[in-house]
């Protein structure tokens, strides 16, 4: 099996220094339901973080949030160009949303990504 399809300990950002760092010097996007706060990384992957607050739910729906963003990345991780420190921070609207319409509001923030950091690498 191939090591892309896991979602390792060296794909996530863990550490509040690298979460402030990325808030500091990063780009945001957004939609109705997540806000993208990504900055080009040095490191040889891209990682993913995810911040999903108390007034967002209670913990099974910040958990549930937390698996679908991890699954979306995890499955789509190769669509990505460059190496991106990615924090995805759910909105309040995030609550209800089923895998299905997740994904679709992911995909739609990664494909703003891709977009903005193809232009800064050109």
């Amino acid at each position: 099996m191939s090591r892309e399809i896991f979602f390792t300990k060296a794909d996530r950002l863990l550490k509040r220094p690298d979460f402030l760092s990325l808030t500091a010097k990063g780009r945001r996007c957004k939609n109705n339901n997540f806000i993208a706060v990504f900055a080009l990384d040095k490191t040889e992957r891209t990682r993913l973080g995810i911040t999903v607050s108390k007034k967002v739910g209670n913990a099974v729906v910040r958990n549930r949030i937390k698996r679908f963003t991890r699954e979306y990345f995890r499955l789509n991780r190769h669509k990505n160009t460059g190496k991106v420190d990615i924090n995805i921070i759910a909105k309040k609207e995030a609550v209800n949303l089923s895998s299905a319409q997740a994904f679709l509001s992911l995909q739609n923030i990664f494909d703003q990504i891709t977009k903005i950091t193809r232009s800064l690498y050109h």
